[in-house]
């Protein structure tokens, strides 16, 4: 018997030597040399600016990096994608179990009696064992194709985190963004209630008409009004930010401070190099190779399994255990066991070209998310490009706006030009600095898109 087994043994450990299925190869995808928008602009930033910490520490705001560390620590959607990694190494354990025999005790005790004997007491004790020997590789590609899960799902994380961390940066930006309108249009009032009051001494003097005091009171109405309603989106804001850090919006503010006036941008690098940077390209490339190994799982439909199995059962009639423990109580088998299917509709048919059809479409996937991070890329490139000379013209234009007013009001007091040049005037003048501050904000949220779209210092090396 004991030679039988060895010899089973050894015949079983030669077949495991392949596995049936397709050997996994990441699909080919010919990236372009180079990103077309970054042909002639200039990041601010090395180019090792992502490696070299957390991505937020280049916008240098203690602020900011006291609301990012929260987000690993209170963001409920990181929370989940956590907990969805643990459950996926827990499938692997799982899995590889299947690698080892099952041996399972019992021990009994019945009572009855057969016709015309007396009542008895019955004992069973035994164990069994059973081992499938992965003889086709089917529990291999299981443990194969979960692995990859995993680490899809390690990808998947990193996304979510990266996901939520440029979030609160967009929205921090952007709430700085309003509280810089709130003073301008602050000061703009101050202006305005300067420029009614010279109007009413002119009119009180005979030197300007009642439609003058109107035309000035009016416009001071109309920026008032600006200024309350820009409240409504930082409050909005500061709800969002509250939210992202896992907190109760009525239990959270963010005081309101100056905003910063310099935009830090990364190097793009090169477009290959994003296949190795992208959390959600990683975890779609993960999600083929896991796809690639269900097929070698479907394949092995085909082939019988093979089974060592064996037990040793005691039973006897009640006693001490050391007189059930006999040879006469003994019963024990142990062989074993090829069972394959001969007919079932096509149904392993079905299973593989349903596996093979899932595979085809996690290349899909992964080559359509590859394409969506090119694009980012180059979408945040031309973005940052373009609103840089932007921001050259916008503060020129402040600049001049700004001299027009002052030149128009004096030229008003001398009585040499009407009101309503000093009301375009002081009107070009807040449209010019909403602009200029426009455009810091996009340039802002577009580096921190910039960053997100490179990954944010992410690379494949942390899946394991």
């Amino acid at each position: 018997m004991k030679k039988i087994l060895t010899v089973i043994a050894l015949t079983a450990g030669l077949l495991a030597a392949c596995a049936v299925g397709p050997n996994y190869k990441r699909p080919a995808f010919a990236a372009t040399p180079a990103y077309k928008e970054s042909s002639d602009w200039k990041p601010t930033e090395p180019a090792d600016a992502l490696a070299t910490g957390p991505w937020w520490l280049l916008f240098k705001d203690p602020e900011l990096d006291a609301l990012e560390a929260k987000i690993d620590v209170s963001n409920q959607n990181v929370k989940a994608a956590v907990a969805a990694v643990d459950q996926a190494r827990a499938l692997v354990s799982q899995a590889r179990a299947a690698y080892y025999p099952s041996i399972d005790l019992s021990a009994g005790r019945a009572r009855g009696r057969d016709l015309g004997s007396p009542t008895l007491n019955t004992n069973t004790v035994g164990a069994s064992l059973a081992w499938t020997l992965d003889i086709w590789g089917q529990t291999r590609r299981t443990v194969e194709s979960d692995v990859a899960s995993a680490e899809a799902n390690v990808a998947a994380l990193a996304f979510t985190r990266l996901t939520a961390q440029a979030d609160l940066a967009t929205d921090y930006f952007q709430l700085r963004a309003q509280d810089q309108l709130q003073r301008l249009l602050d000061e703009t009032v101050t202006i305005q209630q300067k420029s009614l009051k010279i109007t009413e001494n002119q009119y009180k003097f005979g030197v300007a008409a009642r439609a003058d005091v109107v035309s000035a009171t009016a416009q001071l109405l109309s920026t008032q009004a600006q200024q309350i309603n820009a409240g409504v989106q930082r409050g909005v804001l500061e709800h969002a930010i509250a939210v992202l850090i896992g907190e109760q919006p009525a239990d959270f503010s963010v005081a309101k401070t100056p905003m910063r006036s310099d935009v830090p941008t990364v190097p793009p690098g090169l477009p290959s190099s994003l296949l190795e940077r992208r959390p959600d390209v990683a975890e779609a490339e993960r999600k083929i190779a896991a796809a690639n190994a269900q097929i070698g799982v479907a394949v092995a439909g085909f082939f019988p399994t093979l089974t060592l199995s064996g037990s040793d059962e005691y039973t006897g009639i009640a006693g001490s255990l050391s007189r059930l423990i006999r040879l006469p109580n003994q019963i024990w088998s142990v062989g074993p066991t090829l069972a394959g299917n001969l007919f079932n509709g096509g149904a392993n048919r079905a299973q593989v070209l349903q596996a093979r059809a899932a595979y085809d479409a996690t290349v899909a996937n992964y080559r359509q998310t590859v394409l969506s991070g090119l694009q980012q890329v180059e979408d945040d490139i031309v973005t940052l490009r373009i609103l840089e000379r932007q921001a050259v013209v916008e503060d020129a234009a402040v600049k001049a706006s700004k001299e027009s007013e002052v030149l128009t009001l004096n030229q008003y007091k001398a009585g040499t030009v009407p009101y309503s040049s000093v009301i375009t005037a002081q009107t070009t003048t807040l449209t010019s600095e909403q602009s200029q501050l426009t455009v810091l904000s996009d340039r802002l949220q577009a580096s921190v898109g910039l960053i997100q779209a490179l990954g944010g210092g992410w690379t494949t090396a942390q899946l394991r």
